[in-house]
């Protein structure tokens, strides 16, 4: 625990920079569309936790009906989100972290469905794209609260562990969409991961 607090105190406090874009690919929609250019990034952080400005996630409510609020009335804490898992066409994608639930306990884990032990729960087909400046990076060893601070750390640990997994199923998923539009299971149950790039671009 000591350790992995020193390593969280050492991690730079600072908003969401894109990375460097490599490989271009072509990618064709299930809808027979022209092929579009994906720009991959190569390179990549550790996984951390953020917190998203609740402007923007309600402002991209309206194009993502999946998409949940920061926060429920009487709740006490924000919402994180784990980022970044997936970075194309020069945007930074983040998916959001769920509380670990009963029902959860019985729902077998999916590419787009990762639990995070008994913490919490990943939902990847409900990622999406943020603009620089708008994903704040957690300290956790400023939480007060006993309690939710050690909650934190575990899942912050659990979450690392299985980093590489989140960004291969993120990858999936998102290529899976875009090749197949809404015509699987799978894709029915993902944001629409263009629709939601071009908000992120609109957005002020």
């Amino acid at each position: 625990m000591r350790h992995l607090q020193s390593e969280l105190l050492l991690a730079p406090i600072k908003t969401v920079k894109s990375e460097c874009f490599a490989t271009q690919n072509a990618i064709v929609t299930g809808a027979g569309a022209k092929p579009a250019p994906v720009l991959w990034s190569k390179r990549m952080n550790n996984i951390k936790l953020y917190e998203v400005d609740a402007n923007y996630v309600n402002y991209l409510t309206a194009f993502a009906p999946h998409l949940f609020h920061n926060k429920a009335a009487g709740q006490s804490n924000e919402r994180k989100y784990i980022g970044v898992i997936l970075t194309v066409n020069g945007m930074d994608y983040f998916a959001p972290l769920s509380s670990f639930k009963s029902k959860h306990a019985k729902m077998p884990e999916a590419v787009d469905f990762i639990k995070i032990k008994n913490y919490a729960v990943i939902n990847i087909n409900n990622m999406f794209p943020v603009p620089n400046g708008l994903a704040h990076y957690v300290d956790i060893s400023k939480e007060r609260n006993p309690k939710y601070k050690s909650l934190l750390l575990a899942e912050y640990r659990a979450i690392k562990a299985m980093q590489e997994k989140i960004r291969k199923n993120a990858k999936f998923v998102y290529t899976h969409k875009i090749e197949n539009g809404n015509t699987t299971a799978l894709a029915k149950r993902c944001n629409d991961f263009l629709l939601l790039e071009d908000a992120c671009k609109k957005y002020r």
